[in-house]
């Protein structure tokens, strides 16, 4: 039986590469979909809490675990790799994070496909989703893996389908949001099409791996510039005593021509912070600069300082410096609502605060502590929101505006604060409490 009957009849036996904030929600899908799924990971911690029908990620409850766990021959967590020649259907969801060079970092990306190689023979089907520059599957994977000799369209199927995840967003999800596919042959296409028609509303077949590469940049980057472009008009408009939410507020009544983004103190997230570099890095080679791309990096990644220095003139009308100050950071996790970290500007804060000299703590309702990143190590718990907390730190600077934040309390009981979210809306500033970053 070929592959592309054992996919339409769910007898292709499914291995997801990488149980993090996309792994796992595909891996969900697939079991959902009544296939065969065979979860690999690294972590052992993860895989150890998946066999116990347990999750580690907030949007994603235990209970949809359970319902999978509940069915051995359906649901296997895994740290051992030789299962993988067991597997139909490869798919490989692992970081793509920059150096420090702010350089593509491709390790997991390469170092996952000789793992696939070593387990590779004919009709697999091997799919990246990782984020990455236009090339990596069709030119450094494809090398990867036909050096076992086997060639791709031939022997074996390779395709790119970017992850397009948005952690907690309440009207879609993994399953309700089209999925573009794009691969190395027609007939790579076909098959992996075939694959997500299962689990997808609708998919998006592209050209090329290529194009579907560039795709998921093109997103990534439109947002990041625009992001940019409403922090630098914040900081104009700030100079200028206009409210820049008021602004955007007011420019989406147009119901056309218009898409409103809003800034912040920073960019998080695995996407936005890093992706545009990948395709800046690429760019060099073909003897181009991305000046949009660079120069929005060059704002966003400026904001942290932005809401520093304003954390200090703060604490300066009050009589204060930064250095000795107790500043209490509201929200760890880079958007609301959610308890993901990555490359979170709360964490940028903190360190910058700290080289001033400032007492740095946090409160997060969904991060209790912190845990060790590839850049971070602050070994801090999660603070008690309390009316006594409040009172002791000089400055609340508000970094994340989840839910669960009472903005009255915060106002009542708090000395100054400084908001980058716009949480505070309404409250009365007759006393100048609360400062706008």
């Amino acid at each position: 039986m070929n592959l592309l009957k054992k996919i339409e009849r769910k007898e292709a036996k499914i291995g997801i590469i990488g149980l993090g904030y996309v792994g796992l929600p595909l891996v969900i899908e697939f079991c959902k979909a009544g296939f065969s799924v065979t979860a690999f990971d690294v972590d052992v911690e993860k895989v150890k809490l998946l066999k116990h029908g347990k999750s580690y990620i907030k949007h994603i409850p235990s209970e949809k675990i359970k319902e999978i766990q509940n069915n051995r021959f359906r649901f296997r967590p895994t740290t051992d790799f030789k299962r993988l020649k067991e597997i139909d259907c490869i798919i490989a969801c692992v970081p793509t994070p920059l150096n420090k060079y702010r350089e593509p970092d491709l390790s997991y990306v390469f170092n996952t496909t000789k793992t696939i190689a070593k387990h590779l023979r004919k009709g697999h089907l091997i799919v990246l989703e990782s984020t990455t520059y236009p090339g990596t599957t069709d030119e450094d994977m494809r090398a990867i893996l036909e050096e076992t000799g086997l060639k791709a369209g031939e022997d074996f199927y390779l395709a790119y389908s970017p992850e397009r995840e948005d952690p907690n967003n309440k009207n879609f999800s993994t399953s309700t949001i089209p999925k573009v596919v794009g691969g190395y042959t027609e007939n790579c296409l076909t098959v992996a099409k075939a694959l997500y028609d299962s689990i997808v509303v609708k998919t998006v077949p592209v050209s090329s791996t290529k194009v579907a590469e560039a795709t998921k940049l093109l997103e990534n980057i439109y947002r990041s510039v625009n992001i940019a472009l409403v922090n630098e008009l914040k900081m104009l408009f700030d100079r200028m005593g206009i409210n820049i939410w008021e602004v955007i507020d007011a420019a989406s009544t147009k119901p056309f021509g218009f898409t409103p983004f809003y800034p912040g103190p920073g960019l998080g997230g695995h996407c936005i912070p890093i992706d545009p570099f990948y395709l800046t890095w690429k760019a060099r080679q073909y003897g181009m600069t991305t000046r949009f791309i660079e120069l929005a990096g060059e704002i966003n990644t400026s904001m942290p300082l932005y809401v520093v220095n304003k954390v200090a003139d703060a604490l300066n009308g009050k009589g204060k410096s930064v250095k000795g100050s107790k500043i209490l950071i509201l929200g760890l996790a880079y958007k609301k609502d959610i308890d993901d970290v990555r490359e979170s500007p709360s964490l940028e804060l903190i360190e910058l605060l700290r080289e001033k000299g400032a007492e740095v703590d946090y409160n997060d309702p969904y991060v209790p502590k912190t845990h060790k990143m590839r850049r971070y190590d602050l070994k801090m718990f999660s603070v008690s929101l309390t009316k006594k907390n409040l009172k002791k730190y000089d400055c609340v600077l508000i970094s994340t505006d989840h839910s669960p934040y009472d903005v009255n309390f915060i106002v009542e009981n708090a000395n100054l604060i400084v908001d980058t979210r716009n949480l505070i809306k309404h409250a009365d500033n007759s006393s100048g409490k609360v400062i706008k970053a």
